[in-house]
């Protein structure tokens, strides 16, 4: 019989590029703390959750003085802005060739899943129909640990039934790359080699990426 095979997919940067929305809303913040946030250091909150975002965007401001009380308020302010960037979207927000990518995966029947930090992933998957696409769905809210930590991808290899060395990670961060190789997983980086070098396979997207290319990975 032969093994079964899963690829586990980011959701921001990977099936729809929902961080322009997660850097406005951080702006939002740190304008109101009196400093600017640059793009460049948004790369840094990638992949890991939302307090630890918040709390390296009050580093890159040099705020220490935050209550812990006042970093939850902080945190459900940027949580608010986000979601009222994200009800905004479409299925056309699907990023290029990425439609046509995971109907060949179940074609083949791959299993997939989605493994991401958000804990809005079912809310953009909705606005995406994309609710019924996955076989299993781990967010931010059925993890404790943010990559890089292997928790979120080694929790959708268990919902699927498949051993962590059958599954390949699809990730536009850093964190993400880091926490495939802590789960014993391949990786896909999906962006910039020169930030994703440490991937076993980088692409610029999902444009002409063969599925056949990617399982190559686990041979």
């Amino acid at each position: 019989m032969e093994k079964e095979l899963a690829f586990i997919f980011d959701l921001d940067g990977v099936i729809v590029d929902t961080a322009i929305y997660h850097y406005k809303a951080w702006c939002v913040l740190a304008g109101e703390l009196g400093f600017e946030f640059t793009e460049e250091q948004n790369e840094s909150l990638k992949g890991v959750s939302r307090m630890e975002s918040l709390e390296r965007l009050l580093n890159f401001g040099g705020i220490t003085d935050i209550s812990d009380e006042r970093k939850i308020e902080m945190a459900a302010q940027k949580n608010a802005l986000y979601r009222d960037y994200i009800l905004q979207i479409t299925p056309e927000a699907i990023l290029p060739g990425v439609d046509v990518f995971i109907k060949e995966c179940l074609n083949q029947g791959i299993k997939i899943a989605l493994g991401s930090a958000s804990k809005n992933a079912k809310t953009i998957l909705e606005q995406i129909a994309y609710q019924d696409i996955f076989h299993a769905v781990i967010d931010g809210n059925k993890v404790k640990n943010s990559k890089p930590d292997p928790e979120v991808f080694l929790n959708a290899a268990n919902e699927l039934k498949v051993q962590p060395e059958n599954c390949i990670i699809f990730e536009d961060a850093e964190a993400g790359i880091e926490a495939a190789k802590r789960a014993k997983m391949k990786s896909v980086g999906v962006g910039d080699k020169n930030i994703l070098g440490e991937a076993d396979m980088v692409i610029p997207g999902f444009v002409d990426v063969q599925v056949v290319d990617c399982i190559k990975l686990l041979n």
